[in-house]
């Protein structure tokens, strides 16, 4: 369709560990970067959106922060690492009404600065008596119930597992910025230290600082741009539960299982027409589930999809191309970092093995919570890169 919003702008602030900066510092210096990649300035800013700031009212502190003037649009929903793709689809919408012409969606954090703390059980909420019994205090904990339940129900193994994070190693290794880039096998993930089984340290997603933002325009601001379109054809979001396992309906499956095939159809493609593929790993297990919820393989056999380097630069599905949050960064709240992906691979800005060949469709999903929020997004190039 030609009405569809389109992502201007992307960029980053600094990432690994950023010591001299707050995260509104990085949440700004991304949204800056991304406004001159759109070709931009505050002035033209009349939406802004922020989510995962530890900090009361941060869609109103960024706005402040960087003089943006009487915004229209404003969200702050805090659905986790999923926040970001959701915040294209409620943008978007707004767009349509005529709302608003251009907003910046940014997060920042400096997670890895200021240390982790000690895992608490949070009181206020009746249904965590349930994971104080079980020991499920922390997210490795819970996700890795789920992975043995995965593996008890379909036969999953750790080998299958460690293989997402072998491909994931490999775009790593092509990406300047990525954190980990040196050669990962099979072996060496299984061979990691074990942190809850059957989880190990290589099945774990970094812990960074840094900040993202993208400025999503409306068609009308996109034509006096001079940038690639990269389009929003299609958007969907749900919630299954907070953030305590005891409640997920099912632990193989999220709520991918109704955003795919939702904002597939919007988009009038299916997944076959995929590619290039951004999903959330916070774990190796994340990623697996998720391939198999949107539709890319049949429920319980995400564990033979992923074999033999289907992710990888030589796979059929190109996956997390920039190292995802195993190899690249992952300053808390990744799906920031998906989008921001799927807008470069789109433009073709890539060198050699990185770029994937004619990509013209590209699908980021996020994951928030614990496997709680799903937030699947469709993107579309519009023109030649």
């Amino acid at each position: 369709m030609s009405t569809d919003p389109i992502i201007a702008g992307v960029g980053e602030s600094e990432l690994g560990k950023t010591p001299d900066r707050t995260w509104i510092d990085n949440a700004a210096v991304a949204s800056v970067r991304a406004l001159n990649d759109a070709g931009l300035d505050l002035d033209a800013v009349d939406g802004v959106a922020v989510a995962g700031a530890n900090d009361d009212l941060p869609t109103l502190l960024l706005g402040e922060y960087l003089g943006i003037d009487h915004p229209q649009y404003m969200d702050g929903t805090e659905i986790g690492g999923s926040a970001f793709e959701r915040f294209v689809e409620t943008a978007a919408r707004s767009m349509e009404s005529g709302n608003v012409d251009v907003v910046v969606i940014a997060y920042g954090s400096t997670q890895r600065t200021a240390g982790e703390g000690t895992p608490e059980i949070e009181s206020s909420h009746p249904v965590d008596q349930f994971a104080e019994l079980a020991g499920t205090f922390t997210p490795v904990s819970q996700y890795a119930l789920a992975t043995q339940r995965h593996m008890h129900e379909h036969g999953t193994t750790e080998a299958q597992l460690a293989e997402i994070a072998v491909s994931t190693r490999e775009w790593a290794s092509m990406n300047p910025k990525a954190a980990r880039r040196d050669p990962l096998t099979v072996d060496d993930v299984l061979s990691s230290p074990p942190v809850s089984a059957p989880l190990k340290q290589l099945d774990c997603c970094l812990v960074s600082d840094g900040g993202g933002a993208l400025v999503l325009v409306s068609p009308e601001k996109a034509a006096e741009l001079d940038s690639t379109n990269v389009a929003i054809s299609g958007a969907a979001s749900t919630q299954t539960h907070r953030k305590d396992m005891s409640q997920m309906p099912d632990l193989t499956s999220t709520g991918a299982t109704e955003t795919g095939p939702r904002a597939f159809e919007q988009a009038g493609i299916d997944v076959d027409d995929v590619d290039v593929a951004e999903i959330y790993d916070s774990f190796t297990y994340t990623v697996l589930t998720t391939l198999e919820d949107l539709g890319f393989c049949d429920q319980g056999a995400g564990g033979e999809f992923v074999e033999g380097g289907t992710l990888g630069p030589d796979g059929s599905l190109p996956t997390n191309t920039h190292g995802g949050g195993l190899s690249y960064c992952h300053p808390g709240h990744f799906g920031i970092f998906l989008l921001i992906e799927a807008v470069r691979q789109l433009r073709g800005e890539y060198d050699g093995k990185r770029q994937v060949p004619d990509a013209t469709t590209a699908v980021a999903h996020g994951t928030g919570g614990v496997l709680s929020s799903s937030s699947t997004v469709v993107l579309e190039r519009r023109g030649q890169p």
